[in-house]
């Protein structure tokens, strides 16, 4: 079969165009989509925010630490929970299931309880982190520490941070708080115990109820 042909020869003849002009044509054409692709790619990305990644090496951190400044230098894999017990020799916040499950970790960021096993330290960055032992002062006991101990909230020790650092932040935000708040503020503290009813009485008297 011949590559020749003579009616498609005549036609592009008949229409005054050349092979060579319809090559030229379509090469400029693939230039300018090229181009055009190009713009719009370096657009999209000036558009994009742009984001700093944080390698292997450790970072240097700062925060405010129970009212103080602290410095600590961390890889960026290493937990908020793992800086303050293995950094920071605060060892009142517990290791227990380590995945966010029990909220016996439970520290305040900026005054929010939050798990500090899921929380990662170089988030905690120019920001105000307070624990256990950040509560009592001038060896006072917080309230609520104290309606602990008196409500006898407590049997083996492990969830009492957490439990003490999510009802201080309820009443923190909410001075006269429901039975029903009150549950919902330790909803993500378990007790393997069982001293949930010393609990919610322990966060009632602390609330003067």
């Amino acid at each position: 079969m011949s590559d020749h042909d003579p009616r498609g020869q005549e036609r592009r003849e008949r229409a005054g165009i050349s092979r060579r002009e319809i090559l030229a044509s379509s090469g400029a054409a693939a230039f300018l989509s090229g181009l055009t692709g190009a713009r719009s790619a370096k657009a999209q990305d000036a558009a994009e925010p742009k984001i700093a990644w944080a390698g292997p090496r450790k970072h240097p951190v700062s925060l405010k630490l129970n009212g103080k400044p602290a410095k600590l230098a961390v890889e960026p894999r290493v937990t908020l929970l793992d800086a303050l017990r293995d950094h920071l020799e605060l060892t009142g916040t517990k290791r227990i299931c380590d995945r966010g499950a029990c909220g016996g970790c439970t520290v305040w960021l900026d005054g929010l309880p939050v798990n500090s096993c899921m929380t990662l330290a170089i988030d905690a960055e120019g920001r105000s982190v307070t624990t256990i032992e950040g509560l009592s002062q001038g060896g006072e006991l917080h309230p609520v520490q104290q309606a602990f101990v008196e409500e006898d909230a407590l049997q083996c020790g492990f969830c009492t941070p957490g439990m003490v650092m999510s009802c201080a932040a309820l009443l923190a935000h909410n001075k006269s708080p429901s039975d029903a708040e009150i549950k919902e503020a330790v909803a993500g503290n378990l007790c393997r115990c069982g001293t949930y009813p010393h609990v919610f009485s322990a966060c009632r008297k602390a609330a003067g109820q």
